[in-house]
């Protein structure tokens, strides 16, 4: 099975003022063959509660639509805000793309 995967990368902060460009992102994702995509945050330094707003939307929308959402590479602040809303049971969070490349080895 050949499974497109699209690697989306945040950086810096993510928040009211980039979830727009986030969105569209997301939604030129289902208009294509995708069938992962990859969240990297290893250059996201701040989320707040608008940007895993975004993220749960992502995952949803995604999820309707037939594709899997993983992320990687969180850092300490976005792993407590995960664990603080439970979220961390939610998402699928591999520690780096290395890992990611590793898990889509194993599945096939």
């Amino acid at each position: 099975m050949n499974q497109q995967v699209k690697v989306i990368l945040l950086s810096g902060s993510f928040n009211a003022s980039n979830s727009d460009e986030f969105q569209a992102t997301i939604k030129e994702v289902i208009n294509n063959e995708i069938s992962i995509v990859l969240i990297d945050c290893h250059s996201l330094t701040f989320m707040d509660s608008t940007g895993l707003g975004n993220l749960v939307l992502a995952f949803k929308t995604l999820r309707t639509s037939g594709i899997q959402m993983i992320i990687c590479s969180i850092n300490e602040q976005i792993r407590i805000l995960f664990e603080l809303t439970g979220m961390d049971s939610i998402f699928t969070i591999v520690p780096n793309q290395a890992a990611f490349k590793n898990l889509l080895v194993s599945a096939n």
